[in-house]
């Protein structure tokens, strides 16, 4: 393992497809490269069933065979891959100190591919509940729930497709929206309003998770008149958005009141030397196939700055 004897050329953040891509630009660049992951390769997508929007795979793709694929490739150009936090980032001079849990190490430049975490509801025994009811991966949990009735949370891309993933084993998947509208592409609503394991609460937000050893009950609230009932589940998966992994970088770094990282169209942060793509930076369309491209765009960007330096 590199570590602070020896520099790299291009230190990536976060092992997703964003960084993973730019891992493989990189290394094929003769770059040295190193990348740090504190999960598994592939970020969320290595939690995703089926992924039928990736170019070249018609009949899908399940995503922790992408992130597979994409790790080895990446490791085939030279890559050296490292399961380990990212705690801080520091200048040393016009080079950059890197702070892990698993030592510090010395690089000539960054790129930021950090993505985001699941957003948490912040109610009442959600916390209690975590892995005793209460999950953010459909695919992590969703066999834990074999004929079990549960709820979803959220109406979005994500809510949706996990939903319909998670009538693989539940015996019915509730829906609970707080509009009375779904924000998911026309596709994936119809699919959902077909499938007849999946039924809609429309207009109501979560207030409380209840239950004693385990989630039993959701307490509801009417977004319209205020009016609280309570309904029963057995699983609850939260699928309401994402914050921006980027409590490491706030303070070096440009960010937004959100703390996603400020870039310009070509990946640079206020600082030079330190790169962003994917999920953790403003403006990401949140999809794996331009997450792929903006690693692409800041490898080769990386690549001429370092160039510039020579």
């Amino acid at each position: 393992m590199a570590g602070q004897a020896e520099l790299f050329d291009i230190t990536i953040v976060g092992g997703g497809g964003a960084g993973l891509t730019a891992a493989l630009y990189a290394s094929r660049g003769n770059l040295q490269t190193g990348l740090f992951e504190k999960m598994v390769a592939g970020g969320q997508i290595a939690t995703t069933d089926d992924v039928e929007n990736y170019p070249g795979f018609p009949e899908a793709i399940a995503g922790p065979d992408i992130a597979i694929k994409m790790e080895e490739q990446a490791k085939k150009y030279g890559a050296e891959i490292i399961y380990g936090a990212v705690t801080g980032l520091e200048r040393d001079g016009q080079n950059f100190r890197v702070i892990t849990d698993q030592g510090t190490f010395n690089t000539r430049s960054i790129v930021l591919a950090s993505g985001a975490n699941p957003r948490k509801l912040n109610v009442k025994g959600e916390k209690e509940f975590a892995a005793k009811g209460v999950s953010y991966c459909a695919t992590c949990d969703g066999a834990l729930f074999r004929g079990k009735d549960i709820a979803v949370v959220g109406g979005g891309d994500s809510a949706i497709q996990e939903s319909l993933f998670l009538t693989k084993f539940a015996s019915k998947v509730t829906v609970i929206h707080r509009r009375d509208e779904l924000r998911a592409s026309k596709i994936l609503q119809q699919r959902a309003f077909d499938n007849e394991k999946v039924e809609f609460i429309w207009n109501a937000v979560i207030s409380e998770i209840k239950g004693s050893k385990k989630i039993e009950t959701l307490q509801l609230k009417d977004t319209k008149t205020g009016a609280l009932r309570d309904f029963n589940v057995q699983g609850l998966f939260i699928f309401i958005g994402h914050d921006p992994v980027s409590d490491y970088v706030r303070g070096l770094v440009e960010c937004d009141d959100h703390g996603y990282v400020i870039t310009d169209q070509d990946y640079k942060t206020n600082v030079p030397g330190i790169f962003a793509c994917g999920e953790v930076r403003k403006g990401s369309t949140r999809q794996l196939v331009s997450a792929c491209g903006e690693g692409c765009s800041a490898a080769l960007a990386v690549q001429a700055y370092l160039d510039n330096l020579a």
